[in-house]
């Protein structure tokens, strides 16, 4: 399927670079942001915040029941925002010129400053994190020794860059406030709305591929990672619930704070509320319900649901309530396989550190 996927979407790749955007999106003036950003960015960062959120509990709140997934979300960190500097580059084209906004040409006071500079740094960070797995692979002892002598300091930069730039993800819709529909975009609450929203994500994509790696990678998972899976998974749905609370707290502070009650009984108010209940509502109760009595599997389904809630929040926000008084731009089927293309990438390249590289296994000579 994948070899399908790609015999059609590489040329279409190609295509793009030779002819330009025009060739693949409907991109225009009204509507330049397409799925290409709206997934490929938008909905692939807050999903790979893992990274930061696992390496804090273990490191820093000092949570040894959650080491045998911290490589994993540690991973699930770092080709996440991998790839979503590729989907930017496919948007963006001319990938050379990618430091011409970070240092040639230095905006510090631009929010896209902001977020170049922290996602590439972070990048750096979460690299950094994965080194001692690949020395391990590796057969590069002093180096794995050298970098958990400074992973304590490693993991508070990924606090503070994770914190800053999930953030300013949402500031940067605050350039335009008037395109957005009133109900996704709250100026004052903005970049809370993106922090919050990302930590339950994170912890919900690590739940989701966790069940994945479990089903379809058994063989490769030792024996800790296996029977202590179930625990970690509540114990994660247990943080996120926490952080799906907060999350429909502030959304009811940033109406209330706003005055938008009225809004809420419009067509595009009970498109709102329903992107709320089942993206955020739901899950929240499958989690409660699923931790209460210990039901992993309805968790599971659960965090797959709320993962999918946040891809369509980040959606929305992007492109279907941006312009809303215009025509509804619909995406290019091409722009659609490029995203499709560049995720079947993405899992080869997951599967393929997941063969060999110790992630969900302790490495024996």
């Amino acid at each position: 399927i994948i070899s399908l996927i790609l015999a059609v979407g590489l040329p279409l790749l190609c295509q793009r670079y030779l002819y330009g955007l025009q060739a693949i999106t409907h991109g225009s003036q009204d509507y330049p942001w397409g799925v290409l950003l709206g997934f490929g960015l938008f909905g692939m960062v807050p999903l790979s915040a893992s990274g930061f959120l696992l390496s804090t509990t273990v490191h820093i709140f000092q949570r040894d029941d959650f080491r045998p997934i911290e490589r994993l979300a540690l991973l699930n960190g770092l080709l996440g925002y991998f790839f979503a500097v590729v989907f930017l580059l496919v948007d963006l084209g001319m990938p050379w010129r990618l430091t011409y906004p970070m240092v040639v040409s230095f905006g510090p006071a631009a929010v896209l400053f902001l977020v170049a500079w922290h996602v590439a740094t972070y990048l750096s960070v979460q690299i950094a994190e994965m080194l001692p797995a690949l020395s391990e692979w590796g057969g590069w002892p002093s180096l794995k020794k050298f970098v958990l002598k400074i992973t304590l300091g490693l993991t508070i930069a990924g606090i503070i860059l994770s914190t800053l730039h999930q953030g300013a993800l949402g500031a940067l819709f605050c350039y335009a406030p008037g395109k957005i529909h009133p109900l996704w975009i709250a100026p004052e609450f903005q970049w809370l709305h993106f922090f919050v929203s990302s930590v339950f994500a994170g912890l919900c994509m690590v739940i989701v591929i966790s069940w994945l790696v479990k089903h379809t990678l058994a063989w490769r998972c030792d024996h800790r990672f296996l029977i202590t899976l179930d625990d970690i998974t509540l114990g994660m749905a247990k943080g996120a619930a926490t952080a799906m609370i907060t999350y429909l707290v502030i959304k009811i502070v940033a109406i209330a704070h706003d005055q938008e009650w009225l809004l809420l009984i419009s067509g595009w108010g009970l498109y709102y509320l329903f992107e709320l209940a089942l993206g955020t509502l739901v899950p929240l109760v499958i989690f409660a319900y699923g931790v209460r009595h210990r039901m992993v599997a309805m968790v599971r389904w659960g965090a797959l649901l709320a993962v999918i809630g946040i891809v369509w929040n980040r959606l929305n926000t992007v492109m279907i309530c941006y312009n809303y008084r215009l025509h509804q731009e619909i995406p290019h089927w091409k722009e659609v396989w490029v995203v499709i293309t560049v995720l079947c990438l993405y899992f080869m390249v997951y599967r393929f550190i997941l063969y060999r590289i110790p992630v969900v296994f302790r490495w024996r000579e």
